[in-house]
């Protein structure tokens, strides 16, 4: 009898201690804040050596965590994003443009969120998407259960603008960069005690180089002591990022940086008050080069280029604790490396849903005098690609650059080092004809109208195609409008793709003149139509240049209002949806924003 009870006490005391062992286990899993800025280049904190800006608390990160010495990434947005959220090259992703479509991560991609999420963990991302609007592209169907912010690559205006939650339109509070900062600290406060993942893509110090007083203040006057280098400037008229930018615009660009730096002192603060650094990862990095020729260590290139300066990130993991202090990687690593590189700290052994480019950074962070096989990085953007070793690069014109004499590309080496140049030569050739193969550009896919996961579906100007004489209001697609429309024959399409029949409340955001009153409009899709009047004039001036500290190259903005067209059913399939005019009264029928469908 005593035999058995105490057999009975002994299983029972084993099954608390495995039972909390599990619990414990669950609580230690740690927390993940991803922070990727937009267009901050290398050169645009004081803890690499720009003494025209103060960015303590990112040197924080970095004197208290490990620092990545050269860490590449592509050298634009959405390239950049794909890379670190998948970790493969964007061109196996899909995404081979920075708008009108080519931003989509394809569906069959797997994403850091969804990993995490399968883990256990609680997901937001709150800023820029910038790798499709529409489900099942939307962030919300990649593996985020929140987002907060815009899914286009550029934004008009910075200070209470309109953005989504959700997939529906809100008005933001204040400065985006620090609206998007107080909704990462809510979430990270709902969830502090359960494991998170908290995506933060600041869009600054993308243009339009908006930033709030109390920065800008410190910079609007303040001399420039550390020059940028000026390359001679791209015939890229898409691009518009080689452009010789004055000083205002690094002045602009370096208050960005240090508002970034103070939205980043508030996350650590909040973590440090809830009692939970010690089981978080704060992970910072940005997008591509800077935006403009300010210092950036005087490597060749800013972002678009394929060169150093274009493609290096400021790289730092920082894990209170966890980590080595102030340990600086010399070894080259890049974007696609990111997610094998989580799973491996947090300890997730899923087999990847496709094959992985990158790999696990883990040893190079806690290991020394690491033996460590050389590799190559690619960087590459509209048919110019590069690579790297760790000594070495191999331009997109040909030219091979020893990394280590000559940090700045300016010697070609290629007839003193035959053998690295042959070697590398052919490594370039391969991946052209293995990976870049897998980029079909012609293959364009339908935007998705109606998927089943989302309530909204964001039917925008910028994914759309203007026939006759319609334009854009800028040439930027992002965040433009269409306008011109004076011919009652022309019309605006998009290539669509109806997921699940159903019915949809259509509003369309307009502005007209006042002549316009009485004029009809039609949406159309496959067999379906929906025609309605324009019975009330909204016409407001485009407004942002008196907020701008440097002038923009994108389109202005304007407030638009809804028209409540009505309900629509949609049938599954594919074609043209089409925006025409019926009837047209006055000079111009309306100014074109976007659709909302929502789904009933």
């Amino acid at each position: 009898m005593r035999t058995n009870l105490i057999f009975k006490l002994l299983i029972s005391t084993a099954f608390f201690i495995l039972f909390s062992c599990n619990i414990k286990k669950n609580i230690e899993k740690p927390n993940v804040i991803l922070i990727l800025t937009d267009d901050q280049g290398w050169g645009d904190l004081s803890v690499n050596g720009n003494r025209d800006l103060g960015t303590p608390n990112i040197d924080y990160l970095a004197v208290n965590g490990v620092k990545f010495d050269r860490f590449f990434v592509s050298p634009v947005c959405s390239p950049t994003r794909a890379e670190i959220l998948t970790g493969r090259h964007h061109v196996r992703t899909g995404v081979y443009d920075v708008s009108k479509g080519g931003e989509r991560i394809n569906l069959d991609e797997e994403t850091i969120a969804n990993v995490l999420k399968k883990s256990g963990y609680q997901t937001a991302a709150y800023g820029k998407w910038h790798n499709g609007m529409q489900a099942p592209y939307h962030p919300n169907t990649r593996g985020f259960d929140d987002f907060y912010g815009f899914c286009s690559g550029h934004w008009g205006n910075y200070f209470d603008p309109v953005l989504e939650h959700n997939g529906k339109l809100v008005k933001g509070k204040g400065f985006v960069i620090d609206d998007f900062t107080d909704h990462g600290i809510d979430f990270i406060k709902k969830n502090q005690n359960k494991p998170f993942f908290l995506f933060l893509p600041f869009n600054t110090p993308h243009s339009p180089m908006q930033v709030p007083d109390r920065f800008w203040d410190k910079f609007k006057n303040k001399e420039i002591s550390q020059e940028g280098t000026f390359s001679k400037p791209s015939n890229d008229k898409y691009s518009g990022i080689n452009l010789k930018k004055g000083l205002d615009h690094t002045r602009a660009a370096l208050a960005m940086c240090e508002n970034i730096d103070w939205n980043i002192g508030r996350i650590v603060d909040a973590l440090k008050s809830l009692e939970i650094e010690k089981n978080t990862i704060i992970i910072f990095l940005s997008d591509n080069g800077p935006n403009g020729h300010r210092w950036n260590g005087n490597m060749k290139g800013i972002k678009g280029s394929t060169d150093e300066g274009g493609v290096r990130s400021p790289m730092i993991f920082y894990w209170e604790g966890n980590m080595p202090n102030g340990k600086t990687v010399k070894k080259i690593a890049s974007g696609i490396d990111l997610l094998p590189t989580l799973k491996d700290l947090i300890g997730i052994k899923s087999e990847p849903k496709n094959e992985l480019d990158g790999i696990s950074l883990k040893k190079l962070i806690y290991e020394n005098d690491l033996a460590w096989e050389d590799r190559y990085i690619y960087n590459y953007w509209r048919k110019k690609l590069s690579v790297r070793s760790q000594n070495f690069r191999l331009d997109n014109k040909g030219l091979l650059f020893n990394m280590k004499e000559d940090p700045f590309q300016l010697k070609d080496v290629s007839k003193e080092h035959p053998e690295v140049y042959n070697k590398m030569n052919e490594a370039k050739i391969k991946w052209e004809d293995e990976v870049l193969s897998e980029l079909d550009n012609s293959a364009k896919r339908s935007f998705i109208i109606g998927h089943p996961k989302m309530k909204y579906t964001q039917i925008p100007a910028r994914d759309a195609t203007p026939n006759g004489a319609i334009k854009r209001s800028n040439y930027y697609p992002n965040c433009s409008y269409m306008t011109n429309w004076i011919n009652i024959d022309d019309s605006i399409t998009w290539e669509a793709e109806v997921i699940e029949e159903g019915n949809f409340q259509v509003s369309l955001y307009y502005t007209c003149s006042k002549d316009a009153i009485g004029s009809e409009i039609e949406l159309s899709f496959l067999d379906s139509r929906l025609k309605n009047s324009i019975n009330e004039y909204y016409d407001p001036k485009e407004y942002g240049s008196e907020k701008d500290r440097s002038p923009r190259i994108e389109s202005y903005v304007k407030d638009f209002i809804p028209l409540e067209m009505g309900t629509i059913n949609l049938k599954k399939g594919k074609g043209k949806l089409v925006l025409k005019g019926l009837k047209k009264k006055g000079e111009e029928l309306m100014d074109f924003r976007l659709l909302m469908l929502k789904r009933i």
